[in-house]
């Protein structure tokens, strides 16, 4: 019995001095930034979730060949991450812009904007890219006479690459009761707009330089503020959709 309870001590503590004890401290270093139209300066405006721009994190401080760490932009364009582990990073965006990192047909890189960084604390960077799509308020919304309201935007196009200079394929207009998620994957379906966009039609939006008049659906808005913002997109990339800044319109 004794010779027992011996061999089961020495099995026990054999166990434990196998037992691996993951003693890593957290992720806390930050990797903040932009992403801005080249020629304008602004922050392309974009949405949050699996439609809108999105930061790669490649970790190359171990491999040459890593699996890809994904996280979200802001709607405004601007995006930030507090936990992220010391290391060597590639770092780029995706969204509905020309692409920082394009290949060939067989897959070679041809052009690649993406910047690498050795993050030790904090790390800021600004990505400059040529979007699909600039869509421009023209002056405000309008609260008409029964209560719907009624918009006005230009739209043209954001780069000469005629590799992403498809038709415009849907024009729409958002209506919401929040700021934030104000876009094609969060909106009130009683009142916002959807329109399908016709070859020759966007032809003429693009090259006339045409303002486009959208107005909202279903009757009379809530007595309340409602924020509203148009989206637009090609069919090129993800099919993602480029936007104007929210606007709030108070309720008469």
């Amino acid at each position: 019995m004794k010779k027992l309870y011996i061999a089961l001590s020495l099995l026990i503590v054999s166990g434990y001095s196998c037992t691996k004890i993951d003693n890593y401290p957290a992720p806390s270093d930050t990797i903040t930034g932009s992403t801005v139209d080249e020629v304008t300066g602004n922050t392309v405006q974009t949405e949050i979730g699996g439609g809108g721009t999105r930061v790669k994190l490649l970790e190359t401080s171990y491999s040459a060949n890593p699996v890809p760490i994904y996280f979200q932009s802001r709607q405004d364009g601007t995006f930030n991450n507090t936990k992220v582990f010391a290391a060597t990073y590639k770092v780029s965006v995706e969204g509905p812009f020309v692409p920082i990192v394009q290949t060939d047909s067989v897959g070679n890189v041809v052009s690649d904007s993406s910047q690498t960084i050795v993050l030790k604390g904090s790390a800021t960077l600004t990505f400059k890219v040529q979007p699909f799509l600039r869509i421009t308020w023209v002056g405000k919304p309008v609260f008409n006479a029964d209560s719907t309201v009624s918009v006005q935007v230009q739209l043209s196009r954001g780069t000469k690459n005629p590799n992403y200079q498809q038709p415009i394929t849907n024009i729409n207009l958002y209506v919401s009761n929040t700021l934030i998620n104000d876009g094609n994957n969060n909106y009130d379906q009683r009142f916002s707009t959807f329109t399908a966009i016709s070859q020759a039609k966007s032809d003429s939006i693009l090259n006339l330089h045409q303002i486009v008049t959208l107005k909202t659906t279903g009757g009379a808005l809530p007595q309340q503020d409602v924020y509203f913002r148009v989206g637009a997109r090609i069919n090129a990339g993800l099919d993602e959709y480029n936007y104007n800044t929210p606007v709030l319109v108070p309720y008469p």
